[in-house]
């Protein structure tokens, strides 16, 4: 499966590295395909950078050393997308959809209203409890 992880599985993985969240990015590593888009890695570069100023460079190395798949549109028509609730995420949203990611992992609330069948939007939970039998 093509599987996308938002900003703030990325900010957990990095900051507790033998936490669930981290296991479950290793399991998707080692069992699919790992996609990322621009938008994704900057807003976990920067969350991270504002509240670890100090540990910044962990991120740029955990980001720089998982093997993914860089998607990124270069325009969004926002009329061919379900309503987010925070603009910002349609980035996300319209990435997952248009490079045909299976499953969307986030932890955001600001995905909980979306309805779409592709991809499936997922809480890391969930994920772990359907796909990995923990």
């Amino acid at each position: 499966m093509r599987i996308m992880i938002d900003a703030n599985v990325i900010f957990s993985a990095t900051l507790f590295r033998e936490s669930p969240i981290s296991m479950m990015v290793e399991h998707i590593i080692e069992n699919h395909t790992l996609v990322l888009c621009p938008y994704v890695i900057n807003e976990a570069k920067e969350s991270f950078k504002n509240k670890f100023p100090v540990k910044y460079h962990e991120i740029e190395d955990y980001i720089e050393n998982i093997h993914h798949v860089m998607v990124d549109l270069n325009y969004i028509d926002e009329s061919k997308y379900p309503y987010i609730r925070d603009h910002d995420d349609l980035e996300v949203l319209a990435n997952a959809i248009e490079s045909g990611v299976d499953i969307l992992i986030t932890g955001d609330a600001d995905f909980d209203d979306i309805k779409i069948d592709k991809p499936r939007i997922l809480k890391p939970r969930q994920f772990q409890d359907e796909y990995m039998n923990v």
